[in-house]
């Protein structure tokens, strides 16, 4: 049997603007709507579907990137004024190097803990 993760829906208080951030920071296609969702595509057919609520719960989403789209992303996010930091706790600025790649953690505006990463965690390195 083979399952895949196809979409998961991100709650924000403007999935226009949730998922242009996302799309941007990220070098991913131009977001699209689709019925009451702001969708923001990812590698594998997966997306990332925006949906405006009153009150978003942060929740966490981790993006394998490769090694050499790490410091583009990295960049988009200094460019921006977006700390990132090497914990998921937000406490030491800057990027860790987890399973012999790189990583990092910073906030969307929705308060999102978002994460981009080189090596899947426990692959060594």
């Amino acid at each position: 049997m083979s399952i895949a993760l196809n979409h998961t829906i991100v709650e924000t208080r403007d999935r226009d603007a949730g998922a242009a951030f996302l799309a941007e920071v990220l070098g991913l296609p131009a977001p699209y709507r689709y019925g009451p969702f702001t969708v923001v595509e990812v590698a594998g057919g997966t997306s990332l579907d925006f949906m405006d609520v009153d009150d978003p719960h942060p929740q966490h989403y981790a993006f394998l990137v490769g090694d050499d789209e790490f410091p583009v992303v990295a960049g988009r996010l200094r460019e921006r004024g977006v700390p990132i930091y090497a914990d998921p706790m937000q406490r030491r600025p800057g990027e860790n190097t987890n399973d012999g790649g790189r990583g990092a953690y910073f906030s969307s505006p929705e308060g999102h803990n978002l994460e981009i990463l080189t090596r899947p965690y426990g692959s060594g390195g």
